[in-house]
């Protein structure tokens, strides 16, 4: 199920990068870049800091093959996938929710602290959008909107929790992405949000 779910994250991750660089009116090859780094970014930065070579993309091609899928979905069809952003944001949710738990798991089979198993599951679920945005021209979303860095790492810390219980395996993969997920989608709902920078501000 983690697998399937994979696939899908990196098919919606594809599809959600190479709307914003059709919406930048960037030519084929670049929309096509912009959803490969978006699918992808986040876990080949985690692999790169765990010093796992060739990343994991490198070794398994059907990532470039959901990927282009993606691309091809994006060209085709972005006037009807635009009326699907809600089920998007879903698929995206969940796949964000499974990324982060990826990147915890590849941290504890690497033997790291948990601060740092943490660090590497914010990482792989979070920073392919950075990758995005930036090469957009746009300030990531990670820094200026959604709360969903801070819902990894809360998740993160639930899921540590849950372990140190010993809860079975199963449920804690559930619990720890159930979390995430129904906290982004509540926070999505309600627009929730960190405090800006102005709010700390003196005003003179």
């Amino acid at each position: 199920m983690i697998e399937f779910i994979d696939i899908i994250g990196t098919l919606v991750f594809a599809i959600s990068g190479a709307l914003t660089a059709i919406y930048k009116k960037l030519d084929l090859f670049g929309v096509y870049c912009i959803a490969f780094v978006t699918a992808l970014g986040g876990g080949t930065l985690r692999d790169i800091l765990i010093g796992n070579a060739p990343v994991g993309w490198m070794l398994d091609l059907k990532y470039i093959g959901i990927i282009f899928i993606g691309f091809l979905l994006s060209i085709l069809f972005n006037k009807y996938l635009e009326k699907l952003r809600i089920s998007l944001f879903l698929f995206d949710t969940i796949g964000f929710g499974v990324f982060t738990l990826i990147g915890i798991e590849k941290g504890i089979e690497y033997q790291l602290h948990p601060v740092i198993c943490v660090v590497l599951g914010t990482l792989t679920a979070t920073f392919g959008g950075v990758i995005r945005d930036i090469l957009c021209n746009e300030i990531p979303v990670l820094f200026r909107k959604e709360i969903y860095a801070t819902l990894c790492i809360l998740g993160g810390i639930l899921f540590f929790i849950l372990q140190e219980l010993n809860v079975n395996q199963d449920v804690l993969y559930l619990a720890t992405s159930s979390f995430i997920i129904s906290i982004r989608m509540i926070a999505f709902k309600f627009n929730w949000s960190l405090p800006t920078g102005n709010a700390f501000l003196k005003k003179g």
